[in-house]
């Protein structure tokens, strides 16, 4: 009896244990700014790739 007793205590204790939680939530926060991040990149990629064309245009215009 004193050994499941033992036992059940030590289970409880280690469901109790929140020392990892803090990093796990930072983790989960760090993932969603990466993802947000690299959604938004392709977008302002195509964008930023847009505006050198319409300038290359403007110049080889100019030029010829």
């Amino acid at each position: 009896m004193r050994n499941s007793l033992t036992k059940l205590y030590i289970w409880a204790q280690i469901l109790k244990e929140d020392h990892g939680q803090d990093l796990i939530e930072y983790a989960l926060i760090v993932a969603l700014i990466a993802l947000a991040a690299t959604a938004g990149m392709s977008t302002l990629a195509t964008d930023i790739n847009q505006a050198f064309s319409k300038i290359g245009n403007k110049l080889n215009n100019y030029i010829t």
